[in-house]
């Protein structure tokens, strides 16, 4: 793993990659308020050992990259797209394999349709339809939100507290395989030691925009896999499924008993997937 912080508008953006710069490569893009540190190390080497050269980043107010003061808006999920972009630019990568989970897989939708020809496939996972079909999906379980109002009580100066508070934060978003309580609170413990500002994650409760790439998905032309658990509380496999519909040529790839995660048990299913999807092979078909 190389640490390579770009700088982009005026802003950094913290990067790790994996693998050789020559292979095909593959950009993860996490969601909402996770830092990069959610693509857990050994999921990156795992899938870099497939011959791909494997980019995650930390998105704005997350992590080691830019931080704006808590409680401000000074971006829209398009200017998250375009900081893909950016990502790909610093590493000199023309084309690259989109992989997205939760609110990154809602960016790699809007990447897919700005920029079509940056994008080679896409993988989305837990994510959802971008635009007006998705107030027509199940809700979010009332258990994941009653979790994030507790940040207000939080003492974020208390490390173990915080820590404990970003790992159970996770526990909300399980399906009925074991929650993995050891390798959360280990990937917490490794966010908090990086965080520049942890409080700003929740800047992105007010990211909006992207208005003009709604209901777009008929346009996207790549291959695309959509990865869903069907116990998913925060984006019900309702969401999945209809996003492998709204994808022309799609394929739907279910997690049984998953919920909103990467559980180390779908681990290969979701790499080999991966690999697949983005191998020359299937890329020329």
């Amino acid at each position: 793993m190389k640490e390579k912080i770009i700088s982009c508008n005026g802003m950094n953006i913290c990067t790790e990659n994996f693998g050789k710069p020559g292979d095909p490569a593959i950009l993860l893009i996490m969601g909402a308020m996770s830092s990069l540190d959610w693509w857990d190390e050994d999921f990156c080497s795992a899938l870099a050992s497939k011959g791909r050269f494997v980019i995650r980043y930390d998105h704005r107010d997350l992590g080691k990259s830019v931080v704006y003061e808590p409680g401000t808006s000074n971006y829209s999920i398009t200017d998250l797209a375009d900081d893909a972009i950016q990502v790909l630019d610093a590493y000199s990568l023309e084309k690259a394999h989109i992989v997205g989970m939760s609110m990154g897989g809602m960016v790699g939708q809007i990447l897919a349709v700005r920029y079509p020809q940056r994008v080679l496939s896409l993988t989305l996972i837990a994510s959802s339809v971008f635009g007006t079909e998705q107030e027509k999906l199940p809700p979010m379980d009332p258990k994941v939100l009653e979790h994030h109002a507790k940040n207000a009580s939080i003492d974020w100066s208390d490390r173990e507290a915080v820590i404990a508070y970003l790992a159970d934060g996770w526990k909300t978003l399980a399906g009925s395989k074991p929650f993995e309580k050891e390798r959360m609170y280990r990937l917490a413990e490794r966010e908090v030691d990086r965080a520049r500002q942890l409080q700003s994650r929740f800047n992105h409760a007010l990211l909006g925009g992207g208005e003009e790439y709604y209901d777009r998905m008929g346009e996207i032309a790549v291959p695309a896999v959509v990865i869903h658990g069907t116990e998913d509380p925060a984006l019900p496999y309702e969401h999945g499924k209809a996003l492998a519909r709204a994808i022309p040529h799609s394929q739907l790839i279910s997690l049984k008993g998953s919920g909103h995660e990467l559980h180390h048990i779908d681990w290969a299913t979701i790499i080999e997937s991966i690999a697949r999807t983005s191998s020359p092979v299937e890329n020329h078909r």
